[in-house]
Order: structure tokens, then sequence, then C-alpha cells
């Protein structure tokens, strides 16, 4: 406590430790006690609320889990090539023609087993 008797504010610790104020805050964050995430954090209607119903991560449902497994066990039934063209077209975003150039086949090859190799892995989808 200062002289004021109250809590000095982070931006007086900073100067005062004369360090940056994002590391007054992150060493202030790691004094706190862990919550559990089945912690309650009220009750509505009889029913507890815990801290894991307050947050959620669209990106890991379990939807999206389950579509990513079905999705690489797709992919493990086409051959390396099809992968390697799916994965030049798809994740690196590059055009057929691209693609073409790199691998040395034309582009109606390559848009042609592109199709082939999506047909094959919607029947294990």
């Amino acid at each position: 406590m200062s002289q004021n008797q109250r809590d000095p504010t982070t931006d007086e610790l900073s100067r005062h430790l004369e360090i940056p104020r994002e590391d007054v805050v992150m060493a202030l964050e790691a004094i706190l006690d862990p919550v559990s995430l089945f912690e309650p954090l009220y009750t509505e209607s009889g029913d507890a609320v815990c801290v894991m119903d307050q947050i959620s991560d669209a990106k890991n449902s379990d939807e999206v889990w389950i579509e990513k497994i079905s999705l690489s066990e797709a992919i493990g039934h086409l051959s390396d090539r099809e992968k390697h063209i799916l994965s030049l077209r798809f994740f690196e975003g590059k055009t057929q023609m691209e693609v073409a150039g790199e691998i040395g086949i034309s582009q109606a090859q390559v848009s042609r087993l592109e199709k082939n190799a999506v047909n094959q892995m919607r029947k294990y989808l």
C-alpha cells in the first residue's frame, strides 16, 4: 500500500519498478488463484451454470473434430499424386495452371485429377 492507504495502480507499479506495464499485468495475472472450469458461477432455476458453460470454441467444436477426422480418413484413400494436387490447390491456393506447371501436366489433366479426387473423397464422407 502506498501513502494514500490504497493499492497502487498498474501504471504506478510499472513506473516504480521501471518495467513495461504489460509485464506488471502478466505478473499480477500469474498470481491469481486458478478457477475450475466446473466451478458454478451462478444458479439459474436450480441448474448451476459453470465456467465451462460460459466459454465456447467454435474452431474446436465436436463437429469440427469429427469433420477433420473424416476428411483425414477420406484423404487417406487418395493416391500421393492426388493428395499433392489437392494440397497445392486447396491448402496453398494455387490455380490449376500453376499446379499444372509445377508438376508437368496440362491444366485439363489437373482439372480431371482434382475432380476425380474430390468425388473419391465424397464416397468416404
